[in-house]
């Protein structure tokens, strides 16, 4: 059985799940947003292999997938002296690797790994690196470098593209030459893992988690009760492992053998294992409360994150608003009002939010946010992007106050919030009769990462389908306003003097 990289990096992350994705892949659950990341992925990796000017790509020349035309169709150019090979396809004793970039050096090859990330020396482009370069060399080819390109955040784009700017180069031939040298032991253990006939005995363990969260760990963890150490609010997933191990497992656990947990984790448990109504620190909330004024403005953006930025001066992966909703209250006991804004993509919809999110707030309400950093930054960001409304701007962003306080502070606590303080934690919790604060009745448009996903796809959309997704994405951001003011009254109510 051929092995490859995603096999070697899934064994070295737990050797379990490479077993199980060979034999009960029926069990994987699958991450959208995951697949929907991979496709901008594939989009910038395939930008990076210009880097070098011309190359030859391997899968194209070859007319074919099939690995042992892959391989050597690779042979051949190497035997060429093809100065740029991308792709390139090689194969030693049933292991298979596919190196995104080969150039041609006096002395040998370079290889480069391209990814999409920002940051060069992750552990685990380590393991797939080291992996590679373990291939090429005992295949012979004399390999001269070992590097990671990564975009460049601090990329300012212009007019036009700069590969070179966008794009940085960082050797990582120290952290290779410590990773290689278990690459072998690693093989040797992945093909006896596949040849496995029945499910390996691996417990639960930090490769649950890290580096990336396991598809199979629904499947794996079906044996803890419910709630578990696994849930504890704020806790690392070593710290939990640990725990596991020493037969901490569940929360009577916790309240018994844990003496040092903080007052989240304390209200967590004590209510995770008693029936208790919500908890209520009144005075700490009203004091919350009495720092807010009205008019009071309910304000969510939706962004779209471009790893290949598309409007000048922006920034790779900088978060771009194209859609804000408001939700306010001009005074006191009045209903809450609404508005609402989507710009076109046909157009930079940085300025289309700058002059309407200006106009539609004043200068001296105070904002309410859910996590208000990114919600002020967003403003800060349009500020400076647009002098002429700057002024205006700032004075919006100064007056943003944090709706999520109560609750990451602890002040209030209800046992359906579980681990997260998240407003889609809390807005259940509180309310846990009402279809329509339901995300889940929402049509086409259920989270951030979906709204993320269907704004640029507006352009290439039908009229009608565009029109309902237009909808959708207005409906998404009007309930997490509608949402936060929910949240908001009951605050109050919770606080009113009886």
């Amino acid at each position: 059985m051929i092995i490859n990289r995603a096999k070697y990096c899934s064994y070295c992350q737990c050797p379990k799940s490479v077993w199980l994705k060979n034999n009960k892949n029926e069990e994987f659950v699958v991450d959208k947003s995951v697949s929907d990341r991979a496709s901008s992925s594939n989009e910038i990796c395939e930008l990076e292999c210009k880097l070098f000017g011309k190359f030859v790509d391997v899968t194209t020349v070859a007319g074919s997938d099939d690995p042992e035309i892959l391989v050597a169709k690779t042979k051949e150019l190497i035997e060429k002296g093809t100065k740029v090979i991308t792709k390139a396809a090689v194969e030693y004793d049933g292991a298979y690797a596919v190196i995104d970039i080969l150039k041609k050096e006096k002395s040998g090859y370079s290889m480069y790994r391209t990814k999409s990330s920002t940051s060069p020396n992750h552990h685990s482009y380590i393991v797939e690196i080291s992996y590679n370069k373990y291939i090429l060399q005992k295949c012979g080819i004399d390999v001269v470098g070992t590097y990671v390109i990564n975009v460049n955040t601090k990329y300012h784009h212009k007019r036009r593209l700069h590969l070179n700017q966008l794009f940085k180069i960082t050797s990582v031939e120290e952290l290779v030459a410590d990773e290689i040298v278990r690459v072998e032991d690693n093989i040797k253990g992945l093909k006896e893992i596949l040849d496995m006939e029945s499910e390996p005995d691996i417990d639960l363990n930090t490769g649950c988690h890290s580096p990336f969260d396991c598809g199979f760990w629904k499947y794996c963890s079906k044996h803890l009760p419910s709630p578990s150490v696994f849930d504890l609010y704020a806790t690392s997933i070593q710290k939990k492992v640990d725990y596991y191990r020493k037969g901490i497992v569940t929360f009577e656990d916790i309240r018994e053998k844990c003496d040092k947990l903080d007052h989240m984790q304390k209200l967590q448990i004590e209510h995770g294992i008693e029936t208790k109504e919500t908890y209520i620190d009144q005075a700490r909330v009203r004091e919350f409360l009495d720092k807010l004024w009205y008019p009071l403005y309910f304000l969510d953006f939706e962004t779209v994150q471009m790893g290949i930025p598309k409007y000048k001066k922006s920034r790779p992966y900088q978060p771009t608003p194209f859609q804000y909703s408001l939700h306010y209250i001009e005074n006191p006991g009045d209903e809450p009002k609404h508005k609402e804004f989507l710009a076109s993509p046909e157009k930079d919809p940085r300025k289309q939010v700058a002059m309407r999110l200006a106009s539609d707030i004043p200068e001296t309400a105070c904002v309410l946010a859910y996590n208000q950093y990114f919600e002020r930054d967003r403003i800060k960001d349009l500020a400076k992007l647009y002098p002429t409304l700057s002024k205006k701007l700032f004075a919006v962003a100064k007056n943003v106050r944090d709706l999520i306080d109560p609750f990451a502070e602890g002040m209030v606590y209800n046992r359906a919030m579980g681990n997260s303080t998240s407003i889609k934690s809390v807005l259940p919790a509180l309310y846990p009769d009402d279809p329509s604060l339901d995300y889940s009745n929402l049509d086409g448009v259920q989270n951030g990462n979906d709204a993320m996903s269907i704004f640029p796809k507006l352009l290439s959309m039908t009229k009608e389908e565009r029109k309902e997704a237009e909808k959708d994405l207005l409906e998404y951001c009007k309930l997490d306003t509608f949402a936060m003011v929910k949240i908001y009254e009951w605050l109050v109510s919770a606080t009113k003097e009886k």
